[in-house]
């Protein structure tokens, strides 16, 4: 922790009492975050019938048009991250996606519901980059897994509030006012993407209070926690990721031109074919601008900070965890989004209910899985370098059976019992994959590390809940479609494998590979 005057603080104060209260007011944040972002699921019906859409572009709506800009935005606001006031940055990002939820209020058509996504995309990239570096100071590594787990676990807080408070405004709005008679001729959907969007602005002005600590504190190497020219940075980091000033960016660096066009030739082929396989031109050419820019900024990355780009790309049990990661985040988020949607249109169940029966269970049963994976995740790194990535494998194997029991019920009160079963097992790993990644990289690289990480877990969102609604289309089941994320099942325990080989490694030689680098200097990285 520092004081207000920029002076370091003792290193006694280091995950003490108000470390815990950073951490309980960042899973507020979360909490916030989730709800913001997962409104959509519970509301899905109503928005369909009212704008006249498909399961797969509602699936685009929650997934892609949100996931791409968020993973695009992560990049340079992580970046920022690294060498701006965190705390600042993140009380921006929330005051942005607020507004931009309670403009998806006010959506009338299909695009601007897209676009209002889009910005609630960008301004909640801001907040988990820089919140995992901001804790990655308030405390040592020991403990640093329970602290990522409880600021995780606010996300599926927010996810089980998000669907009886959306559903109980909807529902609401629409039995008090008459079609045409609501005020502003607003549905019930939309009142509720308003009454939820808000009160963010004051939890804003909440989190620019907190103190801001010193870079890497924990590791005994304090820096000062904003450096000059960060913003310029920034807007060069922005300019390396945003299509076409891409281009601009790559001639900079010796044959980057060259290398950067083939890439886009490359990804625009690739979207061709889905586009002409699926026909959904939307999603894969959005895909395809966020595969190519994160592309884009990899190149800038290894020519600007070839540290930085050794230890998170350049590292295989780095590379492979995050990989491991987006097949995690595939299925955990499409059946987040898809559960309430599948039990409303199997059982019949007004939105409200299904918000309260469903969303507040699996909601907190997800919220104490990410938390038991933490503590999991600490007990297991204490035995074993590889003990983060080995308790990542419950999330694999557990939900795929509970997940079709809940499938195949006949009695709605069987689905609520196993759905909030299924959301615990399948997201023990949030807390421990990311402290996995976390530790194999230097703490200026922190905020960076997650926001590559997240890069992984938006592809995740932007596949998963789009695959399940497009199988739903084909196949006029959305049982189906949710069971299909499946496949990514075997692929990320394989992954999660090649991890478990190379993770001590990646940990161990961290400061040499990163002297060997560029010349980083090795006591940076001491623990």
């Amino acid at each position: 922790m520092a004081r207000t005057d920029g002076a370091p603080a003792p290193r006694t104060t280091l995950g003490g009492a108000y470390a815990w209260y950073v951490v309980v007011v960042l899973f507020l944040v979360y909490i916030v975050n989730f709800v913001d972002r997962q409104l959509l699921s519970i509301l899905a019906q109503d928005i369909k019938r009212s704008l006249g859409i498909s399961d797969a572009q509602i699936g685009f709506l929650y997934g892609t048009a949100f996931a791409i800009f968020y993973a695009l935005f992560g990049i340079p606001l992580g970046r920022l991250a690294d060498s701006w006031y965190r705390v600042r940055l993140i009380a921006l990002g929330l005051s942005v996606w607020s507004a931009m939820t309670a403009v998806s209020g006010l959506a009338g058509s299909y695009l601007q519901l897209a676009l209002a996504r889009i910005g609630v995309g960008v301004g909640e990239a801001s907040a988990s980059p820089a919140a995992y570096s901001l804790l990655g100071d308030y405390f040592p590594r020991e403990r640093r897994g329970l602290a990522l787990a409880i600021y995780s676990s606010g996300l599926f807080v927010g996810a089980g509030l998000a669907l009886p408070l959306g559903g109980w405004v909807s529902h609401a709005w629409n039995a008090r006012y008459a079609a045409g008679a609501a005020p502003l001729g607003l549905a019930g959907w939309q009142a509720a993407f308003l009454v939820v969007g808000l009160p963010g602005l004051a939890l804003a002005l909440w989190v620019a209070t907190l103190r801001e600590p010193w870079r890497g504190a924990t590791e005994g190497e304090p820096t000062p926690p904003a450096q000059p020219g960060a913003w310029r940075d920034f807007l060069g980091e922005l300019a390396s990721i945003i299509p076409p000033l891409t281009l601009w960016s790559a001639r900079r660096i010796a044959g980057g031109l060259g290398t950067n066009l083939r890439l886009l030739a490359a990804v625009a082929l690739g979207a061709a074919a889905l586009v002409a396989l699926t026909g959904d031109a939307l999603q894969w050419c959005t895909l395809a601008v966020g595969v190519y820019a994160v592309g884009s900024w990899l190149q800038q990355l290894r020519a600007r900070d070839r540290p930085t780009f050794e230890l998170i790309w350049g590292t295989p049990a780095v590379r492979y965890s995050m990989a491991a990661f987006g097949c995690l985040a595939l299925v955990s988020y499409s059946l987040s989004f898809w559960m309430a949607p599948y039990a409303m249109r199997t059982f019949g169940l007004r939105g409200d209910i299904a918000g309260v029966m469903l969303g507040v269970p699996a909601g907190f049963a997800t919220a104490i899985g990410v938390m038991v994976g933490g503590r999991i995740s600490d007990a297991l790194r204490r035995r074993s370098p590889r003990g983060r990535v080995y308790g990542c494998v419950l999330s694999v194997v557990l939900p795929p059976p509970i997940v079709y029991l809940a499938l195949t019920v006949t009695d709605v009160q069987w689905l609520y019992l196993l759905t909030p079963l299924a959301h615990l097992a399948g997201n023990m790993y949030f807390g421990s994959m990311a402290a996995s990644i976390q530790d194999c990289v230097l703490p200026r690289m922190r905020a960076t590390a997650a926001a590559s990480s997240f890069i992984a877990t938006s592809l995740g969102l932007a596949i998963g809940p789009y695959l399940a609604g497009r199988v739903s289309v084909m196949t006029g089941s959305l049982r189906a479609g949710i069971l299909a994320v499946f496949v990514f099942a075997p692929i990320a325990l394989f992954l999660l494998w090649r991890a478990s080989r190379e993770i001590v490694a990646a940990e161990s030689t961290r400061e040499a590979r990163a002297a060997a680098a560029a010349g980083e200097p090795a006591s940076e990285g001491r623990a």
